[in-house]
């Protein structure tokens, strides 16, 4: 790959880091705070939190086999996407690669730091392979953009396409696993080791249930790591959300049990999806949800919203069209959307 200084923004590089009053005395005992302006008050509200949030990467090491030092912890996984466009790619010269149809906030981000995005179309299967990929680089080409499994499809990627890409490539390669958790394959963050280039993110808001919270994390090298401490907000992750994170951190079994279940419904779904008249094809899924065509996406998604059940309609997503993803609720839940296409 290309030297990290030479993939980065030049002004990122040499930037100066706003130095917060928690970082300046870390690692020594401290007793009376005076040095934050805070309000002394409403303890334990009125403290600005760990900037670096060490408690909750201490606790994420243990359960995703990560060492704290690559991991970077961001304001929902929004915040981990958005850094690689500031950290790597110069607006109006730069760009990005990324399979089609894929998560949306790639391009939002792209287009939000003037960074041309060069999408590449998945097959008929909803894969792709390193070469179609590579072709599409050139050399201001700085991220290739990957989600396994995939949104909206909710299939993996080959797995060796991935690896090529990444060994293949000299910039960047960053894989969403952020429904991995559903997947029987092996998550790549174990192999930060091999590729100083690969950036993995997860999330807190799928198999750990917790959306609400906005807690998004990202693996990678020590140095970009430092490239992201370097550039985000001094406090983007608040004491509220650290807290949160780190009880259900405390509980992973309860998670095991939470994704047993929902791969049990999936598959009950799936099923009853298959007998539907509505419906015509369901597509592979390792994800917590699944793509289905249907007859005619759009009046069957506008009756559900008619029933107060509501679906995703995708019917005007490349390779989607007359899709509807259907994500996997509580049985209850589940059954009720069945019952309401039953009586179509």
């Amino acid at each position: 790959m290309r030297s990290l200084e030479e993939l980065c923004r030049p002004n990122i590089w040499s930037l100066a880091p706003y130095s917060s009053a928690r970082n300046e005395y870390a690692g020594r005992e401290a007793r009376v705070f005076l040095d934050a302006n805070e309000n002394p008050y409403n303890n334990p509200f009125n403290r600005y939190p760990d900037p670096l949030q060490l408690e909750v990467k201490d606790a994420i090491q243990k359960v995703k086999g990560v060492p704290a030092e690559n991991i970077f912890l961001g304001n929902g996984s929004d915040e981990a996407i958005d850094l690689p466009y500031r950290c790597f790619c110069r607006p109006g010269i730069d760009n990005v690669v990324a399979i089609e149809p894929t998560y949306g906030m790639y391009k939002v981000c792209a287009d939000i730091n003037d960074v041309e995005y060069r999408p590449v179309l998945l097959d008929e299967h909803y894969q792709i392979t390193a070469d179609r990929l590579l072709a599409a680089c050139d050399d201001k080409t700085k991220i290739i953009w990957l989600c396994s499994p995939n949104n909206p499809t909710g299939n993996s990627l080959i797995r060796e396409e991935i690896v090529r890409t990444i060994e293949g490539f000299d910039g960047i390669v960053i894989v969403d696993e952020a429904y991995s958790d559903f997947s029987a394959q092996q998550p790549l963050r174990t192999e930060l080791a091999k590729y100083p280039n690969l950036v993995v993110l997860n999330t807190m808001s799928k198999a750990w249930g917790c959306a609400a919270i906005r807690l998004g994390m990202a693996f990678a090298s020590q140095e970009i790591i430092g490239l992201f401490n370097k550039v985000k907000y001094p406090y983007n992750v608040n004491i509220l959300t650290q807290r949160q994170a780190l009880e259900a951190l405390n509980d992973p079994f309860q998670v095991d049990k939470w994704v047993r279940m929902l791969k049990l419904e999936r598959d009950r779904m799936i099923e009853a999806f298959k007998l539907l008249p509505t419906c015509k094809q369901v597509y592979p899924t390792d994800a917590n949800f699944f793509l289905a065509k249907m007859t005619d996406a759009q009046g069957i998604y506008d009756y559900l919203v008619d029933k107060g059940v509501i679906v995703r309609n995708r019917t005007r997503v490349k390779l989607c069209q007359n899709c509807l993803r259907i994500t996997i609720g509580t049985k209850s839940e589940n059954n009720e959307l069945i019952a309401a296409l039953r009586q179509m």
